[in-house]
């Protein structure tokens, strides 16, 4: 807390516009240095108050930045993360991206102004087409995930689905039989390097401390098993809790009167959790303009400590950030054991997020892990009409119904 204050005591003495070491604005071409040598490219907009990360078609707004002498401050609120560089001239700074609260060591980069290439200054030339689905195995572990990539000639943009939500915006190109893709939007950089030969691919993952291979088959038909099966309601168990709310302590409980009669949608999550930041994208604004319809939403939050003023300072960025009315929940340290001893009634907790539906009855109608976001496409777009359905089956429930 004492490292957190101090940051925000130089970001407050620290003016953004300053003559002397005013960056250059336009697009940025940056690297950080990742397992074994490996360079994971990013590249960012400056403003004259703003860091704009670009990732395909996600622009992550990093806010109010600051300049003190010959240092930038790039703070990442909702990640409990900084970037802290040396303007060396008005378009090269290098630094490092800084967690708090973590055990990840600081992560070195360097950028230069007007570079708006990702991984290549020159043009080049695709021999082969990513274009459409695959089926992924990564890793030794067997885990089936789904390739989803979208190529026009050699630009490649594209994510990974998995059964506890997707990879978010991967951006890169194809060269030759080769590709390359990264992505960073303020948690870690990503790095993904194959070939393709034929329908078969062959990759690497790259990470800050590793990295696993990948093995591909292209298959138009790939998919994940149904998100509603994997975690269910265990036989003849009813779904309740009582948690302080993060801001307040005050105990909230399903069975409050705020609940009574309405459906109510809740949602496990982290605010470490980038593809629980998907869905609060989109939860929030839902919920401003269907709340009226007598539809509530809860989040029931597992952070990375065990300490309500920890989680009471993340969940502020996150509520911050996101503009978000519905209740959160502080329940506890984020561990896939504690949410299954602390929502005892759930059978197979695998995900943050998970999304529970509740009718306004008061019983569970469906269970649905993990989240697939913006980065997938037409996958987010067939998982928001599912879930404007599905509210609808929740004020009006049918009887018949079952989990």
């Amino acid at each position: 807390m004492k490292k957190i204050i101090a940051i925000l005591i130089v970001l407050g003495s620290v003016n953004p516009i300053n003559a002397q070491n005013k960056l250059q604005t336009g697009v940025w071409r940056g690297t950080f240095s990742v397992f074994e040598g490996n360079e994971s490219p990013f590249n960012f907009e400056v403003t004259s108050k703003d860091i704009i990360l670009l990732n395909a078609s996600e622009r992550f707004e990093l806010k109010n930045y600051g300049i003190k002498g010959d240092s930038i401050f790039i703070p990442i609120e909702i990640f409990d993360a900084i970037i802290k560089a040396k303007i060396e001239t008005n378009s090269s700074i290098s630094g490092v991206l800084k967690k708090y609260n973590s055990t990840t060591p600081d992560i070195p980069f360097k950028a230069i102004a007007g570079k708006k290439y990702r991984f290549f200054e020159e043009s080049t030339q695709a021999n082969v087409s990513l274009q459409g689905n695959w089926d992924f195995l990564i890793g030794t572990t067997g885990n089936k995930t789904v390739g989803v990539f979208n190529q026009t000639g050699s630009k490649l943009t594209g994510t990974i689905l998995s059964t506890t939500g997707d990879y978010r915006f991967f951006e890169g190109t194809v060269k030759g039989n080769e590709f390359y893709l990264s992505a960073f939007s303020g948690s870690s950089p990503s790095l993904i390097k194959g070939s393709v030969n034929g329908d078969e691919l062959t990759a690497e993952i790259i990470g800050l401390r590793g990295s696993q291979i990948v093995k591909g088959t292209r298959n138009a038909k790939a998919a994940l098993p149904d998100a509603y099966t994997l975690t269910k309601l265990k036989e003849g168990a009813e779904f309740n809790f009582s948690f302080p709310d993060a801001f307040t302590g005050k105990l909230v409980s399903l069975k409050d009167e705020k609940y009574k009669g309405k459906a109510v949608i809740v949602t496990i999550l982290g605010s470490w959790c980038p593809n629980c930041l998907d869905e609060a994208l989109f939860l929030s604004p839902w919920y401003k303009a269907n709340k009226s319809r007598g539809v509530e939403i809860i989040g029931l939050s597992y952070e990375r400590k065990n300490d309500p003023a920890f989680a009471k300072t993340r969940l502020e960025a996150l509520k911050k950030r996101f503009d978000i009315d519905y209740d959160l929940l502080f329940c506890g340290l984020a561990d896939k054991n504690g949410v299954a001893q602390s929502l005892a009634a759930l059978d197979n907790f695998l995900s943050f997020p998970t999304t529970i539906y509740i009718d306004k009855n008061g019983k569970v109608r469906k269970i649905h892990t993990g989240y697939s976001g913006p980065a997938t496409g037409k996958y987010y777009e067939e998982f928001v009409k599912e879930f404007n359905e599905e509210v609808n089956h929740l004020l009006n429930p049918d009887k018949s119904a079952k989990l």
